[in-house]
C-alpha cells in the first residue's frame, strides 16, 4: 500500500499545499474525499463512550470533528507553521472564537485603527457589551501600541497589510512588545496568506484567516480559520465545539482544493497588482495609490523585508470625492462591483459606503477611509482588460 513517506516537516510550501493533511481511507482514494455526515457510528457502547470522553481519538459529531474539515485544518496549519488549526464558519467567526476562548470580562484588546469594518463592530458593539474593551492605535506606530497596553491588556490584534490602504506593521517588533507585556499577538493574514507571509515565524501567536478570500480563490464558499499553538487552539476548539460556529465539510473540501493552487495564484495576483498600481500612479485622475509594492509607499522597505510579495488588494483615491469614485465604479463593464475580494475575478468597491460603511465619520477619518477612495482586488484576467475597464471611468474625469 503506497503512501507519502516523506515527513511533512521536510516539505516545501508548494508540496504542503498539495499533500499535507490527507490520510487516505481504506478506499485508497487519490483525491481528498468529502464526508457529508452529521454523525459517526461505533462498534459498541464502550467505543462510543471512549470517543465522546476523549479517551480514544476519533470522530464524534461533525460540529467539531469531521475528516474533511480536519484535512483542511492540518494542511493550513502546516503551511502557516503552526501546531494546530481550528476551522470556523467564517472569518468573523474565527475572530469571535479566538476572543471568546482567550479573554474574559474586564480584559482589554489593543487593535489597529486599520481594521475591516465588521471587526471594529464586533469589538465595539458586541464584545463591549460583555466588558471587553478595545483601544485603537495607528497600525505602524510601535510606540503607540506599547503606550496603549495596560495591565488588563490580553490581546494585540492587527491586519497587515491593512484593508484597503495597504499599511504594514513590523510583526517581529510588535510580537516582542506583546510578549514583553505577557499578551497574545494575533495577525489577520487573509490578504497575503502563508504563500506571501508567515506571521508565526515572525513571532505572532495566532494567525486569523477568512478562508473565503484567497484560500478559496474563486469566491465559492464562506469559512475561516485560526492557526497557532496547541494550548491556545484547544481553547478555540472548545468554543467551536460548544457554540457551534463550525465549517461545513463541503466548504472545507473547497478550501483544501483551493490551497493546492494558492502559491501559483498569489504570484500571478501580485504581478497583476503591481502593474495596475504603477499604471494608476501615473493617471492624472488619481490623487494617490495605496499599495505597499510601490517604491513610493512609506513602508515599502518593511513590506519587502517581511513579505514574499505585496498581495493583490490596493486602494486609490480619485480627485472629486464620492461622486467621482462612484462614476469610476459605475463605468466598469467587466470588473465585478462587490465587497468580496480574493477572487480570480477582479472586484471593485467604495469602502466608505460598503465594507467600512458602518463606521462613524470619526472612525473613517482615523482609518484613512476618504470619500474618493476606491478598493480594487486585482484578479487574474488579462491586465490589458483590467486597465481598459478602469480607464473608461478614469479618463472621463480628466
Amino acid at each position: 500500500m503506497q503512501q507519502d513517506q516523506t515527513p511533512q516537516q521536510e516539505w516545501e510550501l508548494e508540496t504542503l499545499a498539495i499533500r499535507a493533511g490527507h490520510q487516505r481511507t481504506h478506499e485508497q482514494e487519490h483525491g481528498e474525499p468529502i464526508f457529508p455526515t452529521s454523525s459517526f457510528v461505533y462498534g459498541s457502547a464502550a467505543e462510543a463512550a471512549a470517543k465522546f470522553s476523549g479517551e480514544e481519538p476519533g470522530n464524534v459529531y461533525s460540529r467539531f470533528t469531521n475528516p474533511t474539515v480536519r484535512t483542511f485544518e492540518q494542511r493550513l496549519a502546516a503551511m502557516e507553521g503552526g501546531e494546530r488549526c481550528v476551522a470556523t464558519s467564517s472569518g468573523m467567526a474565527a475572530i469571535l472564537a479566538t476572543v471568546l476562548a482567550l479573554l474574559q470580562s474586564g480584559d482589554e484588546i489593543v487593535a489597529s485603527r486599520s481594521l475591516f469594518g465588521s471587526t471594529v463592530s464586533l469589538f465595539d458593539k458586541y464584545l463591549g457589551k460583555f466588558g471587553i474593551t478595545t483601544r485603537y492605535v495607528e497600525l505602524s506606530d510601535l510606540a503607540a501600541w506599547e503606550t496603549a497596553i495596560t495591565p488588563a491588556t490580553r490581546l494585540l490584534f492587527a491586519e497587515t497589510p491593512s484593508n484597503p490602504l495597504s499599511e504594514v506593521v513590523d510583526i517581529a517588533a510588535l510580537a516582542r512588545i506583546a510578549h514583553r507585556h505577557d499578551t497574545w499577538l494575533a495577525i489577520d493574514n487573509c490578504f497575503l496568506t502563508p504563500a506571501l507571509q508567515k506571521p508565526i515565524a515572525l513571532g505572532a501567536d495566532l494567525v486569523i484567516h477568512s478562508a473565503t478570500k484567497y484560500l478559496d480563490g474563486q469566491g465559492r464558499a464562506i469559512g475561516g480559520a485560526v492557526v497557532g499553538r496547541d494550548k491556545e487552539l484547544e481553547e478555540v476548539f472548545g468554543v467551536v465545539r460548544t457554540c457551534g460556529p463550525c465549517l461545513s465539510p463541503f466548504n472545507a473540501w473547497i478550501f483544501t482544493k483551493g490551497l493546492e493552487t494558492l502559491n501559483l495564484r498569489m504570484r500571478a495576483h501580485c504581478e497583476n497588482a503591481r502593474i495596475l498600481a504603477e499604471w494608476l500612479e501615473g493617471h492624472p485622475a488619481v490623487a494617490r495609490v495605496h499599495y505597499s509594492g510601490l517604491a513610493t509607499h512609506p513602508q515599502h522597505e518593511l513590506a519587502s523585508r517581511q513579505q514574499q510579495g505585496y498581495g493583490a488588494v490596493l486602494g486609490f483615491e480619485v480627485k472629486g470625492g464620492r461622486e467621482a469614485a462612484w462614476s469610476v465604479i459605475d463605468a466598469t463593464r467587466m470588473i465585478s462591483i462587490t465587497g468580496n475580494l480574493g477572487d480570480v475575478k477582479t472586484t471593485i468597491t467604495h469602502p466608505g459606503t460598503t465594507t467600512h460603511g458602518r463606521l462613524s465619520e470619526e472612525q473613517k477619518d482615523a482609518a484613512g477611509i476618504t470619500e474618493g477612495l476606491i478598493r480594487v482586488a486585482v484578479g487574474l484576467e488579462a491586465m490589458e482588460d483590467i486597465r481598459a475597464d478602469l480607464a473608461r471611468g478614469l479618463d472621463a474625469l480628466v
